[in-house]
């Protein structure tokens, strides 16, 4: 199997962040979902979601995801927080690397994302959606994670230290073992 780490959680978890620091540190590639969503449809993820509703973005959701995990070369990925919604997600996701959830307080979360611009499922209040989207995907998220990191406290630094300090030690060795020919 291709090394990869994939980090899951809620907006404002860190998964960008701490993301990028962890590919290059480790010397891998970096796929973030909302990015390739946007690269894929020429939509922000506000504008898709004004244009075409939650489903088609849920659906670009998806294809990028089986992209990300996909592609033959060692990666990092920070998959969109919703994506954990759909069953065939969670599965692909649980059997396509290590899985880092970057969990957190709905109150740090709501901190992090501000007023909520960009982000459509936030509507006119991010403290109260962030409760209500972490009850429905906290279990979701649980339910995928080899490995969980609570980040409310912790600079992105200090997250993908831990992260590399367990998982990332074991995707090392599988590109050690792998050789440079890859899989």
């Amino acid at each position: 199997m291709t090394p990869r780490l994939l980090l899951v959680g809620m907006m404002g978890a860190g998964k960008t962040t701490t993301g990028h620091l962890l590919a290059e540190e480790l010397g891998w590639g970096y796929r973030d979902s909302d990015a390739d969503v946007e690269a894929a449809t020429g939509l922000t993820v506000p504008e898709l979601f004004a244009r075409d509703g939650e489903a088609a973005f849920r659906q670009a959701e998806a294809d990028v995801l089986a992209q990300a995990c996909a592609d033959p070369a060692p990666s990092v990925v920070s998959v969109a927080g919703g994506a954990v919604l759909r069953p065939e997600n969670r599965r692909l996701i649980a059997g396509s690397g290590t899985v880092v959830w970057l969990r957190a307080r709905p109150g740090t979360l709501a901190a992090r994302v501000g007023d909520g611009a960009g982000r459509p499922l936030l509507g006119d209040d991010p403290a109260e959606a962030m409760v209500r989207l972490n009850e429905v995907r906290a279990p979701l998220y649980a339910e995928v994670a080899d490995l969980v990191i609570d980040v409310d406290e912790l600079p992105p630094e200090e997250v993908a230290r831990r992260i590399l300090a367990t998982a990332g030690a074991v995707a090392t060795d599988d590109v050690t073992a792998a050789g440079t020919g890859g899989e």
